[in-house]
């Protein structure tokens, strides 16, 4: 993942941008693919939920099927992992010769979308998943982690560094896998066993550190915000039993009253969950109260909702604060007279990528900052919260900016200059078709990753808190 955020050091907090055997393996596999049916695990698109909703020519399960077509060519590559970006030129395409652990754990999630849509035969399913395993067995590791960026061409990392988020998004993908093909559930639980995330704790500040460079040892920074993509790190982590679940309440709500550089100064509670002591905080805009996250961005908020059940699970607070963070990024548009919603970290033209948020909704200073650049993935994580909204801007998108391509959604527009950036990236796909996924299946990937142990057991924790946000209507 390009990103990081919300992290913490012990003297100051700041943002980083971290960028950067086989065929016996693959043998293993080979009895169960050939007992696999040849018959496609097909969902009629008429029994899906809501496939066209109400919006003329927006079929859902078409964006779906486009989306995919997008790991059919990524993974063309000599290791079979997914390039990071596809860009469309004149000429043709230009796949990225890099990737990373989240990528990977995508791909893996997208395998399963993809079957439970019945976009692929469950045969075509095993046989990516089978390939995907092998390589992986194949990548240098520390200590059964994968580093953070690998070549694609050859597999070898491009620097010796662990990164705890985006392992946790690979251990997610390994999850998921896990219970949709129960054939493969013994190397892929033996993977997600050989990453023990009591490497990357911090016990004096009882949070994560952002990963562990070979040789030097962990980052002086953690990870220090709830409302962030890295909680799911802190899930899994809790989840594996490597971590105590006090880890769940060392991570702050809003960052300390008395850190006066943040963008507001919270008001909020002392609580105590676990025997820890929880500030829990909120910031308040136009009378909306809200726990921020580290950059103000779509992604941090929503890419956990993916899998976690916030929604059904912490109604008081996460559930809550989610469905308020869709609020706020569509307020946020109209109050720029923007035709469209969803500001998030996106790629942009020329091979570029922009770190976008909207500055009111999170707590960095400086803040992030947004130029009119819009991201459709945005709109799709959303569809669990304000589904009407969303598919209202997903059209939007779709026939004010001519936003869909052979892949699905392109990644970006910019509403100022009506200009569209024609490339994919591996998460932001991923995202989509995942958001699809639990839209027309009935939240299939989190049912799925809930059947788990690891998704089961810290479920009480998200149940059992309250924000402070509560109060708002």
């Amino acid at each position: 993942m390009r990103l990081r955020n919300t992290i913490h050091s012990k003297k100051t907090i700041r943002l980083k941008t971290l960028l950067s055997k086989k065929s016996a393996f693959a043998a293993l596999f080979v009895g169960s693919m050939l007992s696999l049916t040849g018959t496609p695990h097909v969902v009629d698109a008429a029994a899906i939920r809501n496939p066209h909703d109400s919006y003329r020519n927006l079929n859902l399960y078409n964006v779906a099927k486009s989306t995919w077509n997008f790991y059919v060519s990524a993974t063309q590559t000599p290791t079979g992992l997914p390039a990071d970006r596809i860009d469309i030129t004149s000429t043709g395409q230009k796949l990225s010769t890099s990737t990373n652990d989240t990528n990977i754990g995508m791909y893996l999630v997208s395998i399963a979308a993809a079957k439970n849509l019945g976009i692929i035969h469950e045969r075509e399913a095993a046989r990516r998943l089978a390939k995907v395993l092998s390589e992986l067995q194949s990548l240098q590791k520390y200590k059964g982690f994968f580093y953070d960026w690998y070549s694609t061409t050859n597999g070898k990392p491009s620097q010796k560094f662990v990164s705890t988020v985006d392992v946790a998004w690979l251990d997610t993908g390994l999850i998921i896998d896990s219970k949709t093909f129960p054939q493969f559930k013994r190397p892929l639980t033996r993977m997600l066993k050989q990453m023990n995330f009591s490497l990357l704790y911090d016990t004096s500040l009882n949070q994560l550190y952002g990963g562990y460079t070979v040789g030097q040892g962990p980052t002086g920074y953690t990870f220090g915000n709830i409302n962030t993509e890295t909680r799911i790190a802190d899930y899994i982590a809790i989840g594996k039993r490597n971590l105590p679940s006090k880890l769940w309440f060392g991570v702050y709500r809003t960052l300390p009253k008395s850190w006066t550089w943040q963008q507001q100064t919270p008001v909020g509670y002392y609580a105590t969950y676990d025997g820890v002591k929880v500030f829990e905080g909120h910031y308040s805009w136009d009378g909306i109260k809200y726990v921020p996250s580290w950059g103000g961005s779509m992604f941090e908020s929503l890419m956990p909702t993916l899998f976690l059940n916030e929604k059904g699970l912490a109604p008081r607070a996460l559930g809550l604060n989610d469905k308020r963070m869709v609020q706020l990024q569509i307020k946020y548009a109209q109050s720029k007279n923007y035709p469209v919603w969803g500001i998030s970290p996106a790629a942009l033209p020329n091979d570029g990528y922009g770190v976008f948020g909207i500055p009111q909704l999170g707590s960095a200073n400086p803040p992030y900052q947004e130029n009119g650049t819009i991201t459709p993935y945005a709109s799709f994580l959303a569809l669990q919260f304000a589904p009407r909204q969303a598919l209202r801007n997903i059209y939007k998108l779709k026939t004010n900016y001519h936003m869909l391509g052979k892949y699905g959604f392109y990644d970006s527009v910019n509403v100022h200059t009506s200009t569209v950036t024609h490339s994919y990236l591996a998460l932001d796909e991923g995202m989509i078709l995942a958001s699809l996924d639990n839209y027309l299946n009935r939240d299939a990937l989190i049912r799925t990753f809930n059947r788990s142990s690891i998704g089961r057991r810290p479920q009480h924790l998200l149940s059992e808190e309250k924000f402070s946000i509560t109060s708002n209507h």
